[in-house]
């Protein structure tokens, strides 16, 4: 009679933990069943909004549900992502400044890291150092020389504190050794003007926004921060042909979701976003952008976040930037 309870007992947990594990699944299974909403925390037009509307495309077209794309420049934005019902129906794409909010951020009544789950990365768009077509340098030698020689008078742009330029353009002036002096615009194409105009004379600019000016000599490349060349700037070495191999950015861009969101919740956008990056048209939209396809789990992102919050942390306190 004993081991008769003690099994029905083992069975009953058995059912119980199936029953648990049909609840996990039931949700990703239909998911979703209402609208879902991606906020991008930055301008229309932007690198990120552009990315983040074709993804909506896709995945409404794969759940055949609406899927909008909602700008929320700034971090009021991101809050907003942290403070969402964890249900998966809202979504952000967001950049890797994402990271550096908290050390930025005084009394941020958010934490990057704890109050969102990584879904995936969705791609990485390689840096490219453009100079004034007026700086007498022909190479990346020439410019670290140049700087060198006339310190704090050179300019490097960026799109403010949390943007990739500024985080990539304070790791070059530290990895360089360097004294250049930081000058934030207020959107990509006022930093690429300022380069045009030789108000500012560097910018590690996204190769999608920077390649005509380029190709058309309104700005001059020295290297490109990737590991091979790029198919198109054929001509333009990578930071380590470039004689810097100690020069590593990573620029990307992913999609979170808030904390608390169901595993299987996660996993599902995961794999359908993987699944989405797959296909040729998308694959030649990146392509258009200057941009390479990379997916990976949430398991894997949230690593590449808590990695990115302590690297680009030490880069801030290095520079003598705290929170405000």
């Amino acid at each position: 009679m004993k081991r008769i309870c003690i099994w029905l007992l083992c069975a009953a947990a058995m059912l119980t933990s199936a029953s648990g594990a049909f609840a996990q699944a039931a949700p990703a299974s239909s998911f979703p069943t209402q609208p879902v909403k991606i906020i991008v925390p930055f301008t229309a037009g932007s690198n990120t909004d552009i990315l983040a509307r074709v993804l909506a495309d896709k995945l409404g077209a794969l759940w055949k549900q609406t899927v909008i794309v909602e700008n929320k420049p700034g971090i009021s934005g991101t809050i907003s992502v942290a403070n969402s019902t964890p249900d998966g129906t809202t979504l952000m794409l967001t950049s890797n400044g994402h990271t550096v909010l908290g050390a930025l951020n005084k009394g941020l009544p958010i934490d990057p890291v704890k109050d969102f789950a990584g879904v995936s990365v969705i791609a990485a768009v390689p840096l490219v150092l453009i100079v004034s077509p007026t700086l007498p340098v022909k190479t990346l030698k020439d410019l670290i020389e140049l700087a060198k020689a006339k310190p704090g008078k050179l300019n490097f742009t960026s799109a403010g504190l949390a943007s990739s330029n500024y985080i990539a353009g304070e790791l070059f002036k530290q990895s360089a050794k360097i004294d250049i002096v930081h000058v934030p615009y207020r959107g990509t194409q006022e930093q690429l003007t300022s380069i045009m105009r030789d108000d500012a004379q560097i910018c590690l600019a996204f190769l999608s926004t920077a390649q005509s000016l380029i190709q058309t000599d309104k700005v001059r490349a020295l290297a490109f921060a990737a590991s091979t060349r790029a198919a198109a700037l054929p001509d333009v070495p990578t930071f380590a042909e470039a004689g810097m191999p100690e020069f590593q950015y990573d620029s990307w861009f992913g999609v979170l979701a808030p904390a608390k969101t169901p595993a299987p919740i996660l996993r599902k956008i995961s794999d359908d976003l993987a699944a989405i990056l797959k296909t040729p048209d998308v694959r030649q939209r990146w392509d258009t952008l200057g941009a390479i396809p990379v997916s990976n789990t949430p398991e894997q992102f949230d690593a590449i976040i808590r990695a990115d919050v302590d690297r680009y942390g030490k880069v801030l306190k290095a520079a003598g930037v705290s929170a405000e």
